[in-house]
């Protein structure tokens, strides 16, 4: 269903099975596909698609000009997945032509009120952004990572996929997978525990993430030696994929 008082621009694709609430404006080149509902006072802004069984909170502002000096009304892309929660207030803006031209939200994520995903992000799945979070451009955060109240995440970070951060962290380095953070900066604070147990994970793969833990922030190593060690030891533990490519393919450095 479609409110009378919503505005359509002429070139939107709506499927049949969206619903837009009272005064929600969608704009040029906006795709939206069946099972969305978006209510009431929401700005879906140009060259957005949104995939099915998205929820989108009245105030939020989708796919709205990149906040990048280097834009210069170029066109810019913004696309969201299946099954997304956006709350009151959110804001996701598109892609710039330096980066990636297009910000990517997977699917089942949870963006509580007034979260901001900045120019050229890429948000995996299952993620939960809590009130204020906020990533900068070109930030990745990778499946089911929890980013609690007021964390803040500098340009080009990638957070870890089922990483933690505490309320209020500011992170300015990469954050392993898995691995819990607070502070500002950043650093580390253990394993999330949480994370890991939800994953189901084998008694071997979880003995070698707290070894690892231990090899890169506990024993004093240099961080070039602990990657090694923790790649020698368990790079044939298909489980432990994540945790070595989040602390193998970094341009960063990582929280320690």
């Amino acid at each position: 269903m479609i409110h009378s008082s919503a505005h359509i621009d002429a070139s939107a694709e709506i499927d049949e099975g969206v619903s837009i609430g009272p005064y929600s404006v969608i704009g040029p080149n906006v795709k939206i596909k069946s099972g969305t509902v978006i209510e009431g006072n929401a700005f879906v802004h140009k060259n957005t698609f949104i995939g099915k069984d998205n929820l989108i909170y009245p105030f939020a502002s989708v796919g709205g000009d990149p906040q990048d000096l280097k834009y210069q009304g170029e066109d810019t892309f913004l696309e969201i997945g299946d099954q997304n929660e956006i709350r009151e207030g959110s804001t996701i803006n598109r892609g710039t032509v330096q980066e990636n031209g297009k910000t990517i939200i997977g699917n089942n994520n949870l963006l509580m009120a007034y979260t901001h995903v900045a120019h050229d992000c890429i948000l995996e799945d299952d993620i939960v952004m809590t009130n204020n979070a906020g990533v900068a451009g070109v930030v990745k955060v990778g499946r089911g990572a929890r980013l609690s109240g007021f964390t803040l995440v500098h340009q080009f970070c990638h957070i870890g996929s089922y990483s933690f951060s505490a309320l209020g962290t500011i992170i300015t380095k990469d954050v392993p997978a898995y691995v819990r953070v607070s502070g500002n900066p950043a650093i580390p604070r253990g394993l999330n525990t949480v994370g890991i147990q939800r994953q189901n994970l084998s008694k071997e793969a979880m003995d070698a993430l707290k070894e690892s833990y231990k090899i890169l922030y506990l024993r004093k190593n240099k961080l070039k030696d602990a990657k090694l060690e923790i790649i020698s030891k368990f790079k044939n533990i298909k489980e432990m994929d994540l945790f070595i490519e989040s602390i193998s393919n970094t341009e960063r450095s990582i929280v320690r």
